[in-house]
């Protein structure tokens, strides 16, 4: 908290929000050469940005507290967190659609001054990916030292669907060994049994059902955000590569199709 909080003065807006802080953030590094000011669009991109930032912040706040709720065997109380999540994808996606309001030209007077800064230095998304079982360890190599850190740690700890998959061992399901205790720094790889058990718990366990389709909701919004991300980045650059030496649009368009949960979609054709 700001000093005037923790001094004992009066809880404003503005101090608890710490709002002077925030609007001192958006720190523009362009220069019109027209008007020695900054480009004019290079506001919008940090502050969508930013904002961004602060809604993977709440989403891995959320996750984890899925996650733990899984683990306390109380999968009913993280639905709750899955539900909220789904309202902030849309959020993202929606955020997109004022990004695009900035055309090619636009974003072009301003990029050069990115240098090499690239949403591939994202740590916490890399950390969104981890949780949800789709990281490529080679993307460690673009953070320094604190976000590679956090990064290594997010690596050795289950993933969402790990705790998922643990929870209905622990309730007596049939969950390979193998799934149970495979190398958690790994991608997700469907499994016939798994699948086998999902099957049985959408024809006969109503309330497991509903996590089902909440994670699988997720899962298709995030795959969602990714596509609307692409299209934005294609729409902007085309086939340019990104900043920060990105293959840009060519690379993430890599990751549309990509669920972090294959076995609810693998079941779909077998109803």
């Amino acid at each position: 908290m700001t000093d005037e909080v923790t001094n004992g003065d009066e809880v404003t807006y503005a101090s608890y929000l710490r709002i002077p802080e925030l609007l001192s953030l958006q720190q523009c590094r362009s220069v019109d050469p027209d008007t020695g000011q900054p480009e004019h669009d290079e506001t919008l991109f940090i502050v969508v940005h930013q904002v961004y930032e602060l809604w993977f912040k709440q989403v891995l706040h959320e996750l984890d507290a899925l996650r733990g709720h899984l683990d306390a065997d109380a999968p009913s109380r993280g639905a709750h967190q899955l539900k909220r999540v789904l309202k902030i994808l849309k959020t993202l996606v929606a955020q997109l659609d004022v990004l695009e309001t900035m055309t090619p030209l636009e974003f072009a007077s301003f990029r050069p001054f990115l240098e090499n800064a690239s949403g591939f230095q994202s740590a916490q998304f890399r950390e969104l990916e981890i949780l949800l079982g789709q990281c490529d360890e080679s993307h460690l190599e673009d953070h320094d030292a604190d976000a590679r850190k956090r990064l290594e740690h997010r690596l050795a700890e289950p993933t969402v669907w790990d705790a998922f998959v643990r929870f209905l061992a622990r309730k007596g399901f049939a969950i390979p060994t193998s799934v149970l205790e495979r190398d958690v720094t790994a991608p997700h790889e469907p499994s016939p049994e798994v699948q086998a058990t999902l099957l049985n718990i959408y024809r006969s366990e109503p309330a497991l059902l509903e996590i089902c389709e909440l994670l699988t909701d997720f899962d298709e919004g995030f795959m969602e955000w990714r596509y609307r991300h692409v299209m934005m980045v294609q729409r902007t650059i085309g086939t340019k590569r990104g900043t920060g030496g990105s293959d840009g649009a060519a690379y993430l368009r890599t990751t549309i199709m990509r669920p972090a949960f294959p076995d609810l979609w693998a079941i779909r054709a077998s109803f």
